[in-house]
């Protein structure tokens, strides 16, 4: 067992990461990417908004140690709460997105429940069949959902009462990029502080942890809730920057897709989703189009040499080759 130091944490990494400007300098140039590359909005939005949901997935994959392939349930529930209450009239995207990270993190509470007290394949299909259970509700409530034709009528008002959400999407381009921001910053704070050191050493060895008087079950029911939580964020951005919510929000499909995406950047690694979502999408963009019927089979056979060849991901590789251009500088 790798053991996991119980006071890592040597300052706040909330202000640390909001006073240092050269932490903020990858953020700037983000920000200024519509000066770039303009036209591109909507598409890099998109990026955010899968880069959210996989920070929300690896917090239970990477930190906590728990396999789910049901996570876009809980992505589905945010984008759908968001959805339904603007069709319904309530459209401020702020509350509505607060509203859909507090379903979101009941309905985690209550899967998280009944499913975390289980380990290995049982915990896997239990998430699937969480998501399934999903699924199917939202197809059936037609009346409220939309069904297989998606919910459609999804408007929301001004972001503040200034910014609306415009056709090119930049109002969208920023608003994701802040809440991205945000989450970002509590993400890092939270792995770095004991209760997150806490949640690797439950990875590492529960028995042993439980065996020094750490809550198991209650420290894995806390991160889901706040996974989820963060997933529903993540479908409520989805839901306002596109305005449109379908089936797909909630799919195996997407569920699959977003662990691969964090698989590929490096799970457990705080930057790992910033790299696999793009290098992702833009693979499976470049592949779909050389063979539109068969670009599963070629997406398939990369993520088996990755996880054969480089089971830490891209973030994996390159701190292999930073390690072995370190010991041969210094032998």
């Amino acid at each position: 067992m790798t053991m996991v130091s119980a006071s890592p944490v040597t300052g706040p990494a909330v202000p640390a990461a909001l006073t240092q400007p050269l932490k903020l300098l990858p953020w700037l140039a983000v920000a200024a990417l519509p000066l770039a590359l303009p036209g591109y909005e909507p598409l890099v939005t998109q990026v955010f908004v899968m880069i959210l949901f996989a920070l929300s997935l690896d917090l239970l994959v990477g930190y906590a140690g728990i396999v789910t392939l049901g996570h876009a349930g809980l992505f589905g529930v945010g984008g759908y709460t968001a959805g339904i209450l603007s069709v319904h009239g309530f459209t401020d995207p702020i509350l509505t997105a607060l509203c859909a990270m507090a379903l979101a993190a009941v309905t985690g509470l209550i899967f998280g429940v009944a499913i975390l007290r289980t380990k290995g394949l049982t915990l896997l299909m239990l998430t699937m069949a969480s998501a399934f259970l999903l699924y199917e509700i939202a197809n059936m409530a037609t009346g409220l959902t939309g069904g297989e034709d998606g919910l459609q009528g999804v408007s929301f008002a001004p972001v503040l009462g200034l910014f609306e959400f415009d056709f090119r999407g930049k109002t969208a381009f920023f608003y994701s990029l802040a809440a991205l921001f945000l989450v970002f910053v509590f993400v890092r704070a939270l792995i770095n502080s004991p209760f997150g050191w806490s949640l690797r050493g439950i990875r590492e060895n529960d028995a042993r942890m439980a065996a020094i008087g750490c809550p198991i079950m209650r420290r894995r029911l806390i991160v889901y809730v706040i996974s989820a939580a963060l997933a529903g964020l993540a479908g409520a951005l989805q839901a306002q920057s596109t305005q449109f919510v379908a089936l797909y929000s909630l799919s195996f499909e997407l569920s699959g897709n977003i662990l691969i995406m964090l698989i590929l950047g490096g799970s457990g690694r705080l930057y790992g989703a910033f790299i696999g979502v793009p290098v992702f999408m833009v693979a499976q963009d470049l592949l779909a189009k050389q063979d539109p019927a068969n670009w599963f089979l070629g997406q398939g056979i990369v993520l088996i040499a990755l996880v054969l060849l480089a089971p830490g991901g891209i973030l994996g590789i390159a701190e292999r080759v930073v390690e072995t251009m370190k010991r041969r500088r210094n032998p």
